[in-house]
């Protein structure tokens, strides 16, 4: 398995959309952190799997519904664009990724929610 640090952007957002997909149904139960905006909107989620950290969110505009997660929409055939991501990579990789709700974009650091995940610290509530 190569080191993060060793693939480019796109082959590190492949193995980690492989990595999520693979959890299968139950993948609720790999999650380590969730982040939420001030209006407690899902704007991404942290997953442990078996290639590490992994980040994921939905970039643009997208139907809410049940508890606010995508995969519930109402009122709307919007989804948005899946973001995935290895959450570590390379001192080169920009720290920045994105995120999206209602409340509109979001970019999350990615020291900050590796530093989330290091603490067990299962939600984070953007202001």
């Amino acid at each position: 398995m190569s080191h993060p640090a060793d693939l480019s952007p796109a082959q590190r957002q492949l193995r980690a959309r492989h990595a999520v997909d693979e959890l299968g149904p139950d993948r609720d139960e790999h999650v380590v952190v969730r982040v939420r905006c001030g209006r407690s909107h899902h704007v991404a989620t942290v997953f442990d799997t078996p290639v590490g950290a992994v980040y994921v969110s939905s970039v643009g505009p997208h139907a809410h519904g049940h508890r606010d997660f995508v995969d519930e929409p109402h009122h709307a055939s919007q989804h948005g664009t899946p973001y995935t991501d290895l959450l570590d990579g390379d001192p080169l990789t920009e720290d920045t990724v994105p995120a999206y709700c209602e409340c509109g974009m979001h970019e999350l650091s990615r020291a900050e929610l590796r530093r989330a995940v290091d603490a067990h610290q299962r939600t984070i509530q953007l202001t």
